[in-house]
């Protein structure tokens, strides 16, 4: 099986505990996931962007994947992410690049596409557009900063994504947490969000929650209807890129099964052992 992904790659700086730690960030979290649960003969490409002087942070797993379609740039972007106890992260950014490049030719080798907005930036509507004009599988994406603007202080905030019904009509499986899920539509219940969603074409909506679990709904005949997963109780080590490791590992079991249920179990498993991992390279996957 054969996995495009595409994201941008970013120097997260990760302020916690009066502590600074610079790592690894973006899409990095995304091909981790899927380079702790393919099995031999798969393949993983990645789109993004890298800066020669910290391809450092990123070479141990960007090493186990296809890395034909690198661009390569002066900068990519920084992260500050403020850790807070019982609230969202903080986020405010720094050197954010252009759209990333995508040669549409080559996509229809692929079994499966994961889109993970980064960035917000990462690719346009037009972009999603021409990708679903070449390419017949399944498409998947993570919202993430997509949901986000800008404030005078270059600090992340939430707030309703434009024409995203746009958005919504040229993909199979989206993936928001429990504040982004707010920003796809602007009506009262997640149960309204989900059934907008579906009318425009996606197959599968994805809720992950943090220490509630996830929630994945799914349109029976005329129906919304829900699967619930409650999170596995680990000792929280880490809060940073769980819900990255989460999409991916998701989307490889659903292109391998064809089965939600399956997928969304594996990936609260793999979430929850990336909670519980201090260095998330020392992460560990049960096939």
């Amino acid at each position: 099986m054969r996995i495009l992904v595409i994201g941008h790659s970013v120097e997260d700086h990760i302020h916690q505990n009066n502590e600074e730690l610079i790592k690894p960030g973006g899409i990095y979290y995304s091909t981790l996931g899927l380079s702790k649960i393919i099995n031999e003969g798969d393949e993983i490409h990645l789109i993004t962007a890298l800066q020669k002087s910290n391809e450092y942070l990123f070479s141990e797993t960007y090493n186990k994947i296809v890395l034909k379609q690198i661009d390569w740039v002066d900068e990519i972007p920084k992260i500050h992410l403020i850790i807070h106890e019982s609230e969202e992260r903080t986020e405010c950014y720094e050197n954010i690049t252009q759209n990333l490049k995508i040669d549409y030719k080559l996509l229809n080798g692929f079994d499966g596409i994961l889109i993970n907005m980064i960035t917000g930036f990462d690719i346009t509507l037009e972009q999603l557009i021409n990708i679903r004009k070449n390419f017949n599988g399944l498409i998947y994406l993570d919202i993430h900063s997509l949901s986000r603007g800008f404030d005078k202080t270059k600090t992340r905030v939430f707030r309703l994504i434009d024409n995203f019904s746009e958005w919504a009509a040229e993909l199979d499986i989206i993936q928001a947490n429990q504040y982004e899920i707010r920003t796809l539509f602007n009506l009262n219940s997640k149960l309204e969000i989900a059934r907008e969603i579906f009318n425009c074409g996606t197959k599968l909506l994805i809720e992950t929650r943090a220490k509630d679990g996830a929630c994945l709904y799914y349109k029976n005949n005329s129906e919304i209807e829900t699967m619930y997963v409650p999170a596995d109780k680990v000792e929280l080590n880490n809060k940073v890129g769980c819900g990255d490791i989460f999409g991916s590992v998701f989307f490889y079991t659903y292109l391998k099964t064809k089965n939600p249920n399956e997928a969304l179990g594996t990936a609260n498993y793999a979430a929850g052992q990336s909670v519980a991992e201090r260095n998330l390279k020392n992460l560990r996957l049960i096939k």
